[in-house]
């Protein structure tokens, strides 16, 4: 206390002793001193004012700042208030919940201008019901009409004369600089896609599958059509929209996957159909549904009993012809891709958009009777019952991780050791990359490699949330290629 106390005395003498000091001087000379002292002050006060923007030279005035919040409300440091004359305004955007569009992967936006828009096989993903589709969705019906009047006007022109066979070959546009193609893909795989992309298109004609909408179907030159039924003998393509245009990359990741299920698909430019590009995928005349009606509740009854698995099944087992390691691989194709159309039609699974199919056409509200709803678009060949086949796999990868629809994954216990090598391998990204630069047209539809990494981070994304949910459950493992 001793020492603050006797600074203070001293300093409070020394004060004393100059203001009486002061005093002592004539008022002439005291009235001197102070002018003196304000015209010194004024002097550098309007130095200061007047030098400031010019040696600042854009720089951030030094007046004071209070503490404010910052972004995330943390306080912030004191740091200078910027000036009217030089400051510039920054706007912060809030977190992106949604990913970026992607061109030719997303839904349609909804267009007044009808020749535009392209819908998709609404009543064919949900199992038929197209007797709804006018009522109850008359927007995607207009957007279904667009693609009823392309084939309409291509199968015009064909029936005028007004079609040249082989007038679309342009070459093939599949490309394979290398000896040998990737070997994920068999010989009989790469001679289907080279057909499809370059064949000569010798006839057109519709196809009306019961309860989906019309699609086109054209025969290439050299096959016949077998004189006892309508079907088919082989070399023929089905020619879907081009919103439908993802299923070229869900069969290359079926083939890069291991799970060979899909069937081919490439992209394709017809000139007939004004130069739409559009996606041909295999005709196969084998394939029908599978005998009897599998609702929710009965496949997962067959899966708790894995049917097929150990012999032949029970009658109250609710098993169908197919295998039980076969709905793993459909499960594991359809998270990556998020293709709901099969295992949960209604969306039970995920928030869906007011303007999906399932919402448009009510079935979002019958999830409260998820038991009673039937799968749709489950296929097998006649010759092979116990074996699934891939249809209809247009894939939505504008839907976020936060959203996906794990519903598709309910009751699978086993996944296939080859897919979920891959997918841990950290070279899925590599291997689609090499498989889609065969199809050119695909490639260069999705601006080039650019584009195509996009679509593989969000494979890559639900790859790793689907790697965490199998340590999480304690998913096995095992080889499926039996």
């Amino acid at each position: 206390m001793e020492r603050c106390v006797i600074p203070a005395s001293l300093f409070c003498s020394k004060l004393f002793r100059a203001s009486r000091r002061w005093w002592r001087y004539p008022r002439a000379r005291r009235s001197a001193i102070v002018a003196g002292l304000c015209f010194a002050y004024l002097f550098f006060a309007v130095l200061q004012v007047s030098s400031a923007p010019a040696d600042g030279k854009g720089r951030v005035g030094t007046l004071p700042l209070r503490h404010h919040d910052g972004v995330h409300g943390q306080k912030t440091d004191d740091t200078p208030t910027p000036t009217r004359s030089n400051v510039v305004y920054i706007t912060l955007r809030s977190k992106r919940h949604k990913p970026a569009v992607i061109r030719a992967t997303v839904r349609p936006k909804l267009r007044r201008k009808k020749a535009g828009t392209f819908g998709k096989h609404d009543a064919q993903a949900h199992g038929g019901k197209s007797r709804h589709g006018q009522d109850a969705w008359p927007k995607r019906a207009n957007a279904s009409d667009a693609w009823a009047k392309i084939i309409h006007r291509g199968l015009t022109l064909y029936k005028g004369g007004h079609f040249e066979e082989g007038a679309d070959n342009l070459g093939s546009s599949i490309r394979i600089y290398s000896q040998k193609p990737p070997p994920w893909f068999s010989q009989e795989d790469m001679a289907h896609m080279r057909l499809l992309a370059s064949s000569k298109v010798r006839k057109l004609e519709r196809l009306q599958p019961e309860g989906s909408p019309s699609v086109l179907l054209f025969r290439s030159a050299g096959r016949t059509r077998s004189e006892q039924s309508a079907e088919c003998s082989g070399g023929c393509g089905v020619i879907k929209p081009p919103v439908d245009m993802s299923e070229v990359f869900a069969f290359h990741l079926d083939r890069v996957l291991g799970l060979n299920r899909s069937l081919p698909t490439v992209s394709r430019r017809f000139h007939i159909l004004g130069g739409q590009l559009c996606p041909v995928t295999l005709w196969d005349p084998s394939i029908t549904p599978i005998s009897g009606r599998l609702t929710w509740s009965s496949y997962q009854t067959s899966l708790k009993y894995k049917c097929w698995q150990r012999g032949t099944p029970k009658p109250e087992w609710s098993c169908t012809s197919i295998h039980h390691h076969e709905w793993s691989r459909m499960a594991l194709l359809d998270f990556l891709l998020q293709i709901h159309q099969r295992l949960d039609r209604n969306c039970c699974g995920f928030r869906p958009r007011p303007e999906d199919s399932c919402v448009a056409l009510g079935y979002h509200g019958k999830c409260e009777d998820m038991d009673s709803t039937e799968l749709s678009t489950i296929v097998h060949r006649r010759h092979d019952p116990h074996r699934l086949v891939f249809i209809n796999n247009k894939g939505f990868f504008d839907r976020d991780e936060e959203n996906l629809d794990f519903k598709l994954l309910e009751g699978i216990k086993e996944l296939p050791d080859v897919a979920v090598g891959v997918l841990s391998s950290q070279r899925l990204r590599e291997k689609l990359l090499q498989s889609l630069f065969l199809d050119q047209l695909y490639w260069e539809s999705q601006g080039g490699r650019q584009g195509i990494e996009k679509l593989i981070d969000v494979i890559e994304r639900r790859a790793r949330v689907l790697l965490r949910y199998i340590n999480a459950h304690g998913i096995k493992i095992i080889p499926m290629n039996k």
